[in-house]
């Protein structure tokens, strides 16, 4: 099993995520949070089987329009390093994840 660790900056990323959907509907915030989560659970067992972008793997988010963005720092260890929108452009990530 691959240890996840979270990055400062991804864990940033979830938190505004969270404050999003919850300013549009209650509840929706706590539901991005537990669906996030889950897909960050899933890299343990899939890390390192993404396509790579920017340099990074780059997984699908299950349920929100959302990717994250991950390097594998070794067989058994991986780290977030962003969890972003669909809907942001290639020169915002380039930016945000420093070409890789």
């Amino acid at each position: 099993m691959i240890e996840v660790f979270v990055s400062s900056d991804a864990e940033i990323d979830l938190l505004d995520g969270i404050e999003y959907y919850e300013s549009k509907q209650q509840g929706l915030g706590t539901f991005f949070r537990t669906s996030i989560l889950a897909d960050l659970t899933s890299l343990e067992l899939l890390g390192g089987s993404h396509a790579k972008k920017f340099g990074f793997h780059r997984k699908l988010c299950k349920t929100f329009p959302f990717w994250v963005y991950y390097r594998m720092e070794s067989e058994s260890l991986l780290t977030v390093v962003a969890v972003v929108g669909q809907k942001r452009g290639d020169e915002y990530l380039e930016a945000r994840l420093g070409g890789g």
